[in-house]
């Protein structure tokens, strides 16, 4: 193998392995990003059901009366 040869490959296997590093760190930024938005839709998710639940326990009598509204003044 020519001296030349055994650069181009070298300088090819210095490429890749500068492309996997970065890659990894792609890797390791997306998995960070993927594991917050995790534990916010898990937070979100239990607010949810904390807000339905109270909506469910609400008493009819605090619920106003379409009957007893008045209408609205552009009628």
């Amino acid at each position: 193998m020519t001296k030349e040869r055994y650069e181009i490959l070298e300088e090819r296997i210095n490429d890749m392995e500068c492309k996997i590093a970065f890659q990894e760190q792609t890797i390791e930024e997306l998995n960070d990003a993927l594991t917050q938005q995790q534990l916010l839709i898990s937070k979100m998710q239990d607010q949810m059901k904390y807000v339905v639940g109270k909506v469910k326990n609400m008493d009819s009598p605090n619920l106003a009366d379409p009957s007893e509204e008045t209408p609205p003044p552009h009628y």
